[in-house]
């Protein structure tokens, strides 16, 4: 029987036939033997040709293995004996491939390490996997770049043209999917997000004049949506659906707030907010509205917190008449809705629209911080006002409170010692 025939005839394991045996070992005491044919092994295989070569090796080939992959060893040898049409299609998996791969590289199987990289070039990885193909396909060298490729840094320029596609559909009103529009947006939404985060590494996007540009486009876009929408809730028959794209508006408005922060450009949002919010609360404590859109009311207080975070905080840099007006504009409408809100969740425990403590704590810091940084003589104003209101329990400006009568005595010590002096120099305070 010549070699060719012999090749195509003999099966895995047959001991009738088989000429070499090769012996897997993990220890002394845990090793397997496999009865295989060497003409298989040598067509396959330079590590085990070049065994062969050696006259001390042909009864028996040993090969060290681990309790790791020792199943992998197993799968290899049976794979050196399928044809070449079926190797690609017995792969079942990309975590088995990525146990024989190295085992392959190994034995220097080389038909065996190309059908495992063609496998890997094309089926779908998750995360876990993809450090794991990275790690071991980097030591195949230039064989394992198609691998690679799906992975490999994009130039900044086709980063930047993805990133403008994605924030013009994220900020779109009427995509072209209406069926799954909210889905695909929400999903691009996530994404740019992401592509701007500054993570252990960096972003994947930077924010130049063209991305900025585009995205005040899209912030300008979302505003006059719900600007223009807005008066619909005072229209005799206002529908849920109306109320529905209200709320839809500002959830992109609050998600805005987020990747403006990113980029350097909330106080663009910060200004607009200022300017529409008394035309915003005219229509929202209509008394045609006193019991109805709680889903509108609690959504504005959402993203009127992120204002207040980014100006209370000094992450926007507004003129002290500028925050006055925010803080006397949205002080008593939240003072008064938080506790509407508190008393419909004890009536109906599944009501959703419940301020949760974690954006209470935040526009509570947050107003404090206003309040603080304001002319002593505007402080004194709101903290009266808010001494006399009936709810004071919320925002509590306590700390507020107790800043504005530490620096006032401390002012008026520093007059009255000024005073004192005897040249009766003018006294800064």
């Amino acid at each position: 029987m010549d070699e060719h025939t012999r090749i195509d005839s003999v099966k895995f394991g047959d001991q009738c036939t088989s000429d070499i045996a090769v012996c897997l070992k993990i220890s002394k005491e845990k090793q397997e033997i496999f009865h295989l044919h060497s003409a298989i092994l040598k067509s396959e295989s330079t590590y085990f040709a070049n065994k062969l070569a050696d006259p001390t090796n042909h009864s028996c080939i040993e090969i060290e293995c681990t309790e790791l992959n020792f199943e992998y060893y197993i799968k290899l040898l049976k794979s050196l004996y399928l044809p070449a049409g079926a190797l690609l299609e017995s792969w079942d998996s990309v975590r088995s491939v990525l146990g024989i791969l190295p085992v392959a590289a190994a034995l220097n199987c080389e038909s065996i390490v190309q059908s495992c990289l063609q496998y890997l070039e094309a089926a779908p990885w998750d995360d876990t996997e993809e450090d794991q193909i990275v790690a071991e396909v980097s030591l195949l060298g230039p064989i394992g770049m198609p691998v690679l490729a799906r992975i490999q840094p994009v130039d900044s320029v086709a980063s930047k043209r993805v990133f403008i596609s994605a924030i013009r559909f994220a900020t779109s009103v009427d995509g072209p999917c209406v069926s799954f529009g909210d889905e695909l947006r929400a999903s691009a939404q996530e994404q740019v997000e992401y592509m701007l985060g500054d993570d252990e590494d960096m972003p994947l996007v930077v924010a130049d004049k063209d991305v900025k540009s585009e995205t005040t486009t899209g912030l300008l876009q979302i505003f006059s949506t719900f600007e223009s929408a807005l008066p619909s809730l005072l229209e005799s028959g206002s529908s849920k659906v109306a109320e529905g794209k209200i709320v839809q508006s500002l959830s992109d408005l609050g998600w805005m707030c987020n990747i403006l922060l990113k980029m350097g450009l909330m106080e663009n949002f910060v200004s607009k907010w200022i300017d529409i919010s008394e035309s915003i609360l005219q229509i929202i404590e209509d008394k045609k509205l006193e019991c109805d859109i709680w889903g509108v009311k609690s959504k504005l207080v959402e993203v009127t917190s992120k204002v207040l975070d980014a100006v209370g905080y000094g992450n926007v840099i507004q003129p002290p008449q500028r925050r006055l007006q925010l803080v006397k504009t949205w002080l008593p409408y939240i003072r008064k809705l938080k506790p509407t809100l508190d008393s419909m969740t004890q009536k109906d425990a599944e009501f959703p629209h419940k301020m949760d403590e974690d954006l209470c704590q935040s526009i509570e810091g947050a107003m404090v911080s206003l309040v603080s940084a304001l002319p002593s003589d505007d402080q004194a104003d709101i903290l009266a006002d808010w001494m006399n209101a009936e709810q004071r329990r919320y925002p509590d400006l306590s700390e507020a409170f107790e800043v504005w009568c530490f620096r006032t005595k401390s002012a008026k010590r520093r007059l009255v010692g000024g005073l004192d002096r005897p040249d009766k120099t003018t006294v800064s305070l």
